[in-house]
């Protein structure tokens, strides 16, 4: 039976970072003894309460389980809390879609190769793509003065080349990923931390 005496969870959201989701809540406080936590997900299709895989688990989150990997799907998800014979009021979260509702990560820079005119940039996306993914870079450079001024490249490529710059000089670059989605629009991803490398002698 649901009990006043038990409060819901609060703070219940999903965190979503490079399409690895998780459930997460605050604990309920509980004068003595402990509480355990439930938790249910249904999507936009079907309109059944399933179980997530975390029912009676003290952990204060709960991962998706893989059915749930699916990046267009709309899903809401429910919490409560438990003591005994007693349960707290379900807390929900708003609908979650991971695809427009996921903190892309920065790319990682795997390699620089410098030339006296040119940095040639080696990277990888910060999660796997999936087949048909459209990904884009967008590639900040500047030259490492007292006042940068930005030039933005935007690449296709896991390689790219910036090119056009002066021998034996310090550059700074930063990338982002975006990713194409559904509604045409792109998904922008964290920028990485700038980098610097110096360009050869001619």
């Amino acid at each position: 039976e649901t009990s006043p005496y038990l409060p819901a969870p609060k703070n219940v959201e999903v965190f979503s970072y490079n399409f690895q989701s998780l459930l997460r809540w605050s604990p309920v406080p509980v004068e003595n003894g402990s509480v355990v936590y439930t938790a249910h997900y249904k999507t936009g299709f079907y309109d059944t309460w399933s179980g997530m895989g975390c029912a009676q688990t003290p952990q204060t989150w709960c991962g998706f389980p893989p059915e749930l990997r699916r990046r267009r799907w709309t899903i809401v998800l429910r919490v409560r809390a438990e003591r005994g014979a007693l349960a707290s009021a379900w807390a929900h979260t708003p609908p979650f879609v991971a695809e427009t509702n996921t903190t892309l990560g920065p790319p990682r820079v795997n390699n620089v190769n410098a030339s006296p005119d040119s940095l040639l940039v080696s990277v990888s996306p910060p999660f796997t793509p999936e087949p048909g993914d459209i990904l884009q870079y967008l590639v900040s450079y500047w030259e490492n003065t007292t006042s940068p001024t930005e030039k933005k490249l935007s690449e296709s490529n896991t390689l790219f080349h910036i090119g056009n710059l002066k021998e034996s000089t310090l550059y700074c670059f930063s990338i982002q990923v975006q990713l194409k989605i559904y509604s045409g629009h792109f998904l922008e991803g964290q920028p990485s931390a700038p980098e610097c490398h110096r360009t050869a002698l001619s």
